[in-house]
Parts: structure tokens; sequence; C-alpha cells
């Protein structure tokens, strides 16, 4: 199982919620990265990215990722076939995800009090997958993803679309998120932010 430590939740001075998917609502961080390691060693591209790089660059998109993997590494594949082969490559360890019981019973508590979103770097096709696996499908009033976007994070777009689509202003919306970049875009959207933690793994 995975436990947080106390979650550093304001108590006002909000009047929505914004969460990130991966590593946030979900323990979900392991399974990417082994989908990234098996997408990349597909394409001869074993051990070009390494652990401590796949967390630092959480958050973004996958097509993103691939294209500075090329300007770092001086590769040349292709961010549509990679990403394809990423996403499929998840999908079949969709089973390996988990909740992160904390956020998750904060976002239950909420239900029917607050407007709430879900702003990712994900996919929709792997974000929906996602939901409907761990049951957070009908958790959320609405759902933005990179496919709704012209920028990822650490670009604010994700963010503020969320704000927008609930009609709250961004200043007015509180965000929860895990990584680097998230925390960044969240912040640029004028966004209070509460850090989630790396999940502790216990036996």
């Amino acid at each position: 199982m995975t436990q947080f430590d106390t979650l550093d939740i304001p108590q006002d001075g909000y009047d929505a919620v914004i969460f990130d998917l991966d590593g946030t609502l979900v323990d979900s961080m392991a399974v990417h990265f082994t989908a990234w390691c098996e997408a990349l060693a597909k394409h001869g591209a074993a051990n070009v990215f390494p652990e401590d790089v796949f967390y630092a660059m959480g958050g973004r998109p996958t097509k993103d990722i691939v294209m500075e993997l090329n300007g770092e590494c001086g590769l040349k594949l292709d961010p549509e076939v990679v990403s394809i082969d990423k996403r499929e490559a998840f999908l079949k360890n969709l089973d390996k995800v988990t909740l992160n019981d904390e956020v998750v019973d904060f976002a239950r508590s909420l239900r029917g009090k607050m407007p709430m979103a879900i702003a990712t770097g994900g996919s929709r096709i792997v974000v929906e997958k996602t939901l409907q696996i761990t049951g957070l499908s009908d958790l959320f009033d609405e759902v933005v993803t990179a496919n709704d976007v012209k920028c990822g994070k650490p670009a604010p777009d994700v963010f503020l679309e969320a704000a927008a689509r609930l009609e709250i202003a961004p200043e007015r919306c509180l965000v929860f998120e895990d990584a680097p970049a998230g925390i960044m875009g969240a912040q640029s959207a004028g966004m209070e932010v509460v850090c989630v933690p790396a999940p502790v793994r216990v036996c």
C-alpha cells in the first residue's frame, strides 16, 4: 500500500480545486517509467532516459519529452511513433495503477460542494482509461488533457483552460501537483499550489 504525510491544505481562499492526475491522484509514475523504458528500447534508445531525469520531467507531454531527448542525446526518434508505443506499453500495465488515497479522499470530500477539474499532461486516451480503472471518472466536473491545449506543462495552459471551463478566476483555484513542471505551470497561472510528495511504499 502507499501512504502520504499529511498534506498542507489551506482552509479557505479558493472556490475551485484542480488536480494533476499521474503522481497526484494516482500512483502511476513507476508504471509510466517502465512504459518509457520499453518504448525507447524498441527504438534502440535504451538507457537514454534515467529514472531521475524521468521524474524531473514528470507532467510534460510525451511528444515534448521525445523531442528533448532527440536534442540532448542526438537521436532521431519519431515523437508520434514513440508516443504511441509508450501509450500501449502503459495501457497493458494499467492494472498496476493505484490511488493516492489522501488526495482522492480530499477530492471526494468536496464532491457536490466545490467545482473540481483535472489538468494533466497525459493524452486523452490514457487519461480516460486511467480514470475508468481507478473509479474516478465521475468525480470531476472537467478533465483537461494535453490534447486540449497548445502548450503542455510547464506552460500554464492546462490550468487556465480548467479554470475557464469551471468558470472560476485562476487566482481562486487551488491546485494539487507533484511534478516540477506542473507546479511551475500552476504558479504561472496565478494559482496556489499544494505540493504532493511522492508516496512512501510500505511493505
